[in-house]
């Protein structure tokens, strides 16, 4: 008998996950846009894969609330509303609060706030949109880590995966406002402001830091 996979389907896990990865990255690029259909058979062919890893990588995003299944119609990528990306970051900001809070004067800022800083230095010296989108989300997953609270870092990883698609279309569009590296600059004062060790200046800093200044929300801005 075979071995489960690591997601204990029984399928084998390098096609889960390289269904799931490559995925993931054609719904963060915009390459599935969302709201769009996913057309399963077409995926498979793309792949080189069968429709059970290819319907589990759809559960797991699913799980994630990058996909949504509808009844008798299959699959698509799920489209937030402006109030949805808007509750989104507010759920973001208010465990970020209570992280800094908690966790805020750190006892040794220079070893603590290390993750932090490789997060930053992964924004920096990405070569590509994916990756950058990645290790944003990982600075904002960093910095409520230093809380040391496993539950508070298990309810916000869900919250910043269905955020990274706005997450990446604010960065991105800052960079063909202005210039590419202001997005890093930004996060860099929000590190600026953690050195300080400071909680309310902290706060101040991740409060206005431009997460939406790139983002369409209409009248829900």
């Amino acid at each position: 008998m075979g071995s489960l996979g690591s997601d204990g389907s029984g399928l084998p896990a390098t096609l889960v996950e390289l269904a799931t990865q490559r995925l993931r990255d054609a719904i963060l690029s915009g390459a599935l846009e969302p709201g769009e259909k996913i057309v399963e058979e077409q995926l498979c062919a793309d792949f080189g894969i069968s429709r059970a890893p290819l319907r589990e990588a759809l559960r797991l995003l699913a799980q994630q609330g990058l996909v949504e299944h509808l009844p008798r119609r299959g699959s698509r990528v799920t489209e937030w509303s402006p109030a949805d990306i808007l509750q989104l970051f507010a759920l973001r900001h208010v465990l970020e609060r209570h992280a800094v809070e908690t966790a805020l004067p750190l006892a040794d800022p220079v070893t603590a706030l290390q993750p932090v800083r490789d997060a930053l230095a992964g924004m920096h010296d990405a070569t590509d949109d994916l990756a950058r989108d990645d290790a944003h989300r990982v600075f904002h997953a960093a910095v409520v880590e230093l809380a040391d609270n496993r539950q508070l870092n298990i309810t916000l990883e869900p919250i910043l995966l269905k955020l990274q698609l706005p997450m990446a279309i604010n960065l991105r569009a800052e960079a063909r406002h202005h210039h590419a590296e202001d997005g890093v600059t930004r996060h860099r004062e929000i590190l600026a402001a953690l050195e300080t060790n400071d909680a309310t200046t902290v706060l101040t800093a991740l409060e206005g830091h431009g997460h939406l200044d790139y983002l369409n929300l209409g009248t829900h801005r």
